[in-house]
C-alpha cells in the first residue's frame, strides 16, 4: 500500500518572516508577520483593515455567525434519560453440576459478586429489575424449536439421563433446572433491552448465569444453553425497530456461537478478544482467528483479535480497542451496545490465565459508554476465580454508575504480541472499513529488539498482584466545577469594538449553560486572582512587572505597549484580568487535587497558550494552562505527571516552550499548521518538533496542513495516536487548553468539529488520571460555537453519555498523512504506537481463500451459518476464513442425535419424546466435501462406555460413513430413531471407513516435551508414530470418535522422568483396589481410578495438583488444569502384533483403522 503522505518538497515547513527573531528565544519579543484574527494573504496591518471601514467588517461578522449557525448541528434538549439498571435474580442459583462438585460453572459465583456488590454499596445505587422469563417466541429468534424443546424436556430427567444428553456435547453439564434458569437468564437481558430502548434508564448489567456466547442454533456448548446476547439482539431489532446493533465479547474464550449467528449478517457488529495461541485453547477454532471477517454481505462484520499467548494485560486490552474496536464502532454508529462481559481474562482467574485488572475492564466499559448514546448493556458470562469475577463486575459497574476509571498499573503499552494479533487484524479489515485505512511503514529491525529487550525487563519486574483490589471509589456530591467571573469582561480592545476575543465569549457560554440547566448541576467556585508566586513558576518577574504596569498607563502608551507584542491589544484592566483567568485556572486545580470535585471547567479570558514566559502573544498574556500544571505539583509536592491536550486551532506554542524539557508533562497540541504558514508561524508546530533534552518526547505535535478537518479527523488522531500514548504515559492529571475554534463556523479556524465531536473527545480523555480533568478555555469566535461546544464538553463531564456522532465522511488524506507523519517521528518514544504493517511473514500462514460449492440457501437446516457467502474478487485484499462447519461438526451431529442416544433401553412412554425428532437431511460443507451428519452419526451412535471426561477436547469429529445406501436412506427422510436397533453393524461401519485424514494443522511439539510423554507412554522408539489398542469386540450401538489433541501443552514441565522400576500398566487404584479404568499421575506416578469409576485420579489432582495423568487403557494423556488431551507420539509392541498397519493419534499422517483388529482410537 503507496503512502498517503505528501513528497519532501511538500514537506517544507517555511521560515519565519521576522528573521531577526532567533527560533527559540522567546526572551526577544517575537513580532510576526501575520497577526492572529486574520487570514493569510490579507493585510497583515490592522490599521488598514480598520481603514476598510467599521460596516464591512460588521456586515462580515454577521455573515460568519449566519454561516455558523446555518451549519451548527445543536444539541436537542431532550430529557436526560438516568440510571443504571441491575437484574439480580437468586433463582438462578438453582442449578449445579449433580455429578462434579468442583465443576467450575457453579452457583458460587453469583454468591461472591453479590456480597461484593453490598460491600460496596452498588445495589442500593442501581436500579433493580425483576428477572423474566424469556419465551420461546424469542427464544426462537436464535435456537430452533426443536432444540428448545430438547432443552425443555431436561426438566424431567433423571440425573442419568441429564450425564448421558450433557455428554453429547462440548463442556456442558445438565440439570432438571437449566432450563429455567437459562429461560431466566435470556429473559433478564431482554428486560434490560426493553428498560434502555425504552428510555427507563441509561445502561445496565445482567448478573446471570448460565453464559450464553457459545451456545448455537442446535448446540449447547462451553456451559451454555442459549445465546443470550445474541436473542437479545434480535429482540431490539424485532420490537425495538433497532438497525445496528454492536456486540462486543471480551470473555477470554472465543464467542463462536455468536459469531455464527451474525457472520452474513451487516446489521450486527461482532468484537471478540480473545485468548487463542493459534488455535491451541478452546474452542479449538480456525473461525476465532483475525482472517476470520464474515461471509457474504456480513463481511467485515466479525472481528477477531485473537491472543497468541498468555499474560495479556490491561495495555493489549485497551490497544486492540483504540486501534480497532472504536474506530469501526464510529463507522457502523451503532444504536445499541451488547458486552458478552467474561470476566475469565483477569489476573488469576484458572481458565483464562490472562493478567488484566478490574481497572482494565472499567476501561474498556468507559469506551464503549460512548457508543450509542449510552445505550450499554453488559451480560455476564464467564469468569471462575471467586474473587477477580466479583471485582470485575463491580468495577464495570462502577462504571455504568459514572464513578470514574481507576488509573492503570503499569506498563501501559502493548506487548510486542499483542501488536502483532492487532495489526493482523487490521489487515483483515481495512478492505472494509474506510476509517482504517493507513499508512505506516514496517516496524525497524532495532525498534523489534528494543521492543524484546524492554518486555524482558517489564517481566523481570513483580507484577503487582494488589491490582485486583480495587478500593471503593468516592462518589462526588458534586461531580464537576465551574469557575466563572463576569469581571473578566472588562478586559477589551479600545480602538475596535470587533476583534474577535471580545468578551461577550465568555458571557454567551454562561448563559448557554445556565440556559440548559448545566450550571445549576455544577458546583460553582469563585474565582481568584493568580499569586506572583503562582505566575513566576512559567514567566519571569520582570515581565509579571511590565505586564502589571500597564494598568497605570494611557490608552496612547497601551497602544503602544501592545503593538510590542504579537496579535495583542491591552487595556487598563487587563493585567486583573489575566490574573484572574489564571487564578481561576489554579483554583479549579486545587479543588479537583483536594477531592471537592472531580473535574472541571474554567470560563476564562483572556485565553493563554500562546503566552511565552517573558511575552504575550495570540491574545494571551499568562499562560493559564501552564500556571496551573504547576501549581499541580506544587501542591503535590512532587512531578506530578500531567497530560496537557491543546485541541485550540492554533499552536499553542508558549506551552510547548515552558515544557519542552520536563518529562512530567506531556503535550500535545493538534492545530492547523499549512506548512508553517498559519498563526503563530515559524516551525514550532511541526511534527518534528518533539521537546529537548530530558524532555525529548513528551512534545507532541499533530500539524493540520489544511482547513476543513472535522470529527473523523480528530477522532482518528485521537484513537491511533493521542489516547495510546496517554496511556502508555498515565497522566495523573489532565488539563485541555479548551479553544473551540477548530469548531464549525469559527471565523478563524476554518474547521468543522461539531459539538458532539467535541463531546466525544472529552469523554475519551475521561477515562485517564481517575477521571481527573479540567477544561480550560483557550479560543473560539463564533459565539454559537463556541457555546453548543462547551455546553457539550460539559455534558460528559457531567456524565451524560455522549450524543450520537455522524460521521459524513472518513478521515481526510490530508489528516491521514498529519496523523501519520507524527506517529512516525514519535514511534521510537512510544511503544503504543508501533502497530505495524503485516508483511507475509506474520500474516500470509493465516490468510485462505476457501473456494466453497454453490447453494441456494447459505443457511444449513440446523442452523447452523455455514460459509457459503460470496468469494471476493481477485482484485480486492480479502482473507476468507476457513469454514467453521469442520469444527462445529461433532457438536451438531451430537445435538440432531441426542434423543436417540437417551431413547435406547427406555420404555415407550419415556421415550415418547423422542418421536419429535426432525429426521431432515443435514449436510454441511468443509472444504468443498459433505458429511452427512445423520447418516454418519445420528443413525448408528449410542454412548461406548464413558471412558473420557466429560471436557469434550479440540476438534473432535464423528467418524464419517459415506455409504451409498445410508445416503438413500436419509433422502428419503426414514427416521434413524425407529425402535432401539441400529441400522448398522459396527463392522459394516469399520468396513467403510478406508482412510480418514486428521487435521493437518497440528504444530510441532518440542522433541524434549514429547520425548517425555512417550518415555512415560512406554515408548520404545521415539521416532515411530504408531499407536494401537484393541477394545475386543464391539456390538453395532457402539461409537466412536476420532480425536485431535492438543499439539502442545504448558504444563509439560511437569512431566517426570519415569521410575528406575518402570511402570506396571496393570496396576489397581491405589485407594480403592480397582482395576477398571486407572489412569498414572505423570509426576509422581501413582495410580488411581478415573472419574468414571471411583474418581480417585480427580481427588489426586485436586490434592496435589499435578496436571497430567496417562490412561492406562488406551495411553491418551489428559492434562486437567487445559481440561484437553494432549498430543504424543508412542510404539506399542503389543498392538504393533495385532495391528501391522500404521496408526497415528494425533500425528500428521493418515489414520488407517484396520477392520480385522478393530482398534478404537482416542475412546
Amino acid at each position: 500500500m503507496t503512502s498517503i503522505g505528501q513528497d519532501s518538497s511538500t514537506r517544507q515547513r517555511r521560515s519565519r518572516r521576522d528573521l531577526q527573531s532567533p527560533p527559540h528565544d522567546s526572551s526577544t519579543t517575537v513580532k510576526r508577520g501575520i497577526k492572529k484574527g486574520t487570514v493569510p494573504n490579507s493585510s497583515p496591518n490592522l490599521a488598514e483593515v480598520k481603514k476598510k471601514g467599521k460596516m464591512k467588517k460588521l456586515s462580515q461578522a454577521v455573515e460568519d455567525l449566519a454561516m455558523g449557525l446555518q451549519g451548527l448541528d445543536l444539541i436537542p434538549k431532550t430529557r436526560l434519560v438516568v440510571g443504571t439498571g441491575l437484574v439480580f435474580d437468586e433463582q438462578l442459583n438453582d442449578f449445579h453440576c449433580l455429578w462434579d462438585d468442583s465443576f467450575p460453572e457453579s452457583p458460587e459465583r453469583l454468591h461472591a459478586i453479590k456480597e461484593q456488590l453490598i460491600l460496596e454499596g452498588l445495589q442500593g445505587r442501581c436500579v433493580s429489575f425483576q428477572a423474566r422469563f424469556a419465551e420461546k417466541e424469542e427464544l426462537m429468534l436464535v435456537h430452533s424449536l426443536e432444540y428448545i424443546d430438547l432443552m425443555e424436556t431436561t426438566q424431567y430427567m433423571n440425573e442419568g439421563e441429564l450425564r448421558i444428553l450433557a455428554g453429547t456435547y462440548d463442556s456442558v453439564y445438565l440439570h432438571p433446572n437449566s432450563y429455567s434458569c437459562a429461560c431466566l437468564a435470556t429473559g433478564s437481558v431482554l428486560r434490560l433491552v426493553d428498560a434502555v430502548l425504552g428510555a427507563e434508564i441509561r445502561n445496565g448489567m445482567a448478573v446471570i448465569r448460565p453464559p450464553g456466547h457459545h451456545a448455537q442454533r442446535n448446540l449447547m456448548d462451553g456451559y451454555c444453553m442459549f445465546n443470550h446476547v445474541a436473542v437479545a439482539a434480535r429482540y431490539a431489532q424485532k420490537k425495538h425497530h433497532i438497525q445496528r446493533v454492536l456486540i462486543v465479547d471480551w470473555d477470554v474464550h472465543h464467542g463462536q456461537g455468536t459469531q455464527f449467528t451474525f457472520d452474513q449478517d451487516p446489521s450486527v457488529l461482532y468484537f471478540s478478544i480473545h485468548r487463542y495461541e493459534q488455535g491451541r485453547f478452546w474452542p479449538h477454532l480456525k473461525a476465532s482467528n483475525w482472517s476470520n471477517t464474515g461471509f457474504g454481505q456480513g463481511q467485515g462484520y466479525t472481528i477477531n483479535v485473537p491472543w497468541n499467548q498468555v499474560g495479556m494485560r490491561d495495555a493489549d486490552y485497551i490497544a486492540a480497542f483504540l486501534h480497532i474496536l472504536l474506530p469501526v464502532a464510529f463507522e457502523f454508529q451503532p444504536q445499541l451496545v451488547l458486552v458478552a462481559a467474561g470476566f475469565d481474562a483477569l489476573q488469576g482467574d484458572p481458565k483464562g490465565e490472562m493478567a488484566a485488572t478490574p481497572a482494565g475492564f472499567a476501561h474498556l466499559t468507559h469506551m464503549l459508554m460512548g457508543l450509542a448514546g449510552g445505550k450499554l448493556i453488559l451480560s455476564l458470562e464467564g469468569g471462575y476465580n471467586l474473587h477477580a469475577l466479583a471485582k470485575g463486575v463491580s468495577a464495570s459497574l462502577h462504571t455504568l454508575l459514572g464513578d470514574p476509571c481507576p488509573m492503570l498499573e503499569s506498563p501501559c503499552a502493548p506487548c510486542a504480541s499483542a501488536q502483532t494479533s492487532i495489526s493482523c487484524t487490521l489487515e483483515a479489515l481495512e478492505p472494509f472499513w474506510e476509517v482504517l485505512v493507513r499508512s505506516v511503514e514496517p516496524q525497524e529491525e532495532d525498534e523489534v529488539k528494543e521492543d524484546r529487550i524492554e518486555e524482558e525487563e517489564e517481566e523481570e519486574r513483580p507484577w503487582d498482584s494488589s491490582a485486583l483490589t480495587m478500593d471503593t471509589l468516592p462518589v462526588f456530591r458534586d461531580r464537576t466545577g465551574l469557575v466563572y467571573d463576569e469581571k473578566m469582561m472588562s478586559h477589551c480592545n479600545l480602538w475596535d469594538n470587533h476583534h474577535p476575543e471580545t468578551p461577550q465569549r465568555i458571557l454567551r457560554i454562561m448563559c448557554h449553560l445556565e440556559e440548559l440547566g448545566l450550571a445549576a448541576r455544577c458546583l460553582i467556585l469563585p474565582a481568584r486572582p493568580a499569586t506572583d508566586s503562582e505566575l513566576i513558576r512559567c514567566h519571569s518577574a520582570e515581565y509579571v512587572d511590565r505586564l502589571q504596569a500597564t494598568e497605570k498607563m494611557k490608552t496612547r502608551d497601551l497602544h503602544r505597549e501592545g503593538a510590542n507584542f504579537d496579535s495583542i491589544y491591552i487595556c487598563p484592566s487587563t493585567f486583573t484580568c489575566a490574573q484572574l483567568a489564571t487564578g481561576s485556572a489554579c483554583r479549579l486545580v486545587e479543588a479537583v487535587l483536594s477531592g471537592e470535585v472531580l473535574n472541571g471547567i474554567a470560563i476564562v479570558r483572556p485565553p493563554g497558550h500562546h503566552a511565552e514566559p517573558d511575552a504575550a502573544c495570540g491574545f494571551c498574556f499568562f499562560n493559564s494552562v501552564a500556571v496551573a500544571a504547576r501549581h499541580a505539583q506544587a501542591i503535590a509536592g512532587r512531578a506530578l505527571r500531567i497530560l496537557i491536550v491543546d485541541w485550540d486551532v492554533h499552536h499553542g506554542n508558549g506551552t510547548q516552550h515552558i515544557f519542552e524539557d520536563d518529562p512530567s508533562v506531556l503535550y500535545v497540541s493538534l492545530h492547523r499548521y499549512d506548512h508553517g504558514t498559519f498563526f503563530p508561524m515559524g516551525h514550532e508546530g511541526a511534527s518534528s518538533q518533539v521537546g529537548r533534552a530530558a524532555g525529548v518526547g513528551f512534545t507532541v505535535n499533530v500539524p493540520w496542513n489544511g482547513p476543513r478537518m472535522g470529527d473523523a479527523d480528530y477522532l482518528t488522531a485521537w484513537h491511533r495516536l493521542i489516547l495510546p500514548i496517554a496511556y502508555e504515559f498515565n497522566p495523573e492529571l489532565v488539563l485541555v487548553s479548551a479553544g473551540f475554534d477548530a469548531a464549525q463556523g469559527d471565523p478563524l479556524g476554518g474547521c468543522q468539529v461539531t459539538p458532539e465531536g467535541y463531546a466525544h473527545l472529552t469523554h475519551l480523555l475521561m477515562g485517564l488520571a481517575n477521571g481527573h480533568i479540567i477544561l480550560i478555555l483557550e479560543g473560539g469566535y463564533n459565539l454559537a460555537s463556541i457555546s453548543e461546544s462547551m455546553a457539550a464538553c460539559t455534558h460528559s463531564l457531567l456524565g451524560d453519555p455522549p450524543p450520537l456522532l455522524t460521521l459524513p465522511r472518513p478521515p481526510q488524506p490530508a489528516a491521514l498523512a498529519s496523523i501519520t507523519e507524527t506517529i512516525q517521528v514519535h514511534r521510537k518514544y512510544w511503544r503504543g504506537l508501533r502497530m505495524i504493517k503485516m508483511e507475509d511473514e506474520e500474516c500470509s500462514s493465516s490468510k485462505a481463500v476457501i473456494k466453497l460449492p454453490k447453494t441456494a440457501n447459505p443457511v444449513s437446516p440446523t442452523g447452523m451459518t455455514t460459509p457459503k457467502g460470496k468469494v471476493p474478487e481477485a482484485n480486492t485484499r480479502t482473507t476468507t476464513a476457513v469454514s467453521p462447519a469442520k469444527e462445529s461438526t461433532l457438536g451438531q451431529a451430537k445435538s440432531n442425535t441426542a434423543k436417540a442416544v437417551l431413547a435406547q433401553g427406555q420404555s415407550s412412554e419415556q421415550a415418547a419424546w423422542v418421536n419429535t425428532w426432525d429426521p431432515k437431511t443435514s449436510e454441511e460443507t468443509v472444504g468443498g466435501a459433505t458429511m452427512d451428519q445423520h447418516a454418519s452419526a445420528a443413525a448408528t451412535k449410542t454412548i461406548l462406555n464413558q471412558t473420557t471426561s466429560e471436557e469434550a477436547v479440540g476438534e473432535t469429529e464423528p467418524i464419517p460413513t459415506p455409504s451409498a445406501s445410508d445416503e438413500v436412506k436419509q433422502s428419503t427422510g426414514a427416521s434413524p430413531v425407529q425402535g432401539a436397533t441400529a441400522q448398522q453393524t459396527l463392522d459394516q461401519l469399520t468396513e467403510s471407513l478406508g482412510t480418514l485424514e486428521l487435521s493437518s494443522g497440528a504444530q510441532e511439539v518440542p522433541e524434549s516435551e514429547e520425548g517425555l510423554l512417550g518415555e512415560a507412554a512406554g515408548c520404545q522408539d521415539m521416532n515411530s508414530l504408531r499407536f494401537t489398542r484393541g477394545f475386543g469386540d464391539l456390538n453395532g450401538q457402539d461409537v466412536f470418535y476420532a480425536v485431535t489433541p492438543l499439539s502442545w501443552c504448558p504444563h509439560l514441565m511437569a512431566v517426570c522422568p519415569i521410575p528406575a522400576e518402570g511402570l506396571d500398566m496393570a496396576q489397581p487404584c491405589k485407594t480403592c483396589g480397582t482395576r477398571q479404568e486407572n489412569w498414572v499421575c505423570l509426576t509422581c506416578y501413582q495410580v488411581y481410578c478415573s472419574r468414571y469409576v471411583n474418581g480417585h485420579m480427580v481427588c489426586h489432582h485436586e490434592a496435589s495438583e499435578h496436571p497430567l495423568v496417562l490412561s492406562c487403557v488406551d495411553l491418551s494423556t489428559w492434562c486437567y488444569l487445559c481440561q484437553a488431551y494432549v498430543h504424543h507420539q508412542v510404539r506399542s509392541p503389543r498392538c504393533e502384533e495385532r495391528c501391522p498397519q500404521e496408526q497415528v493419534w494425533g500425528g500428521h499422517a493418515p489414520l488407517t483403522l484396520s477392520p480385522e483388529t478393530r482398534c478404537l482410537f482416542a475412546f
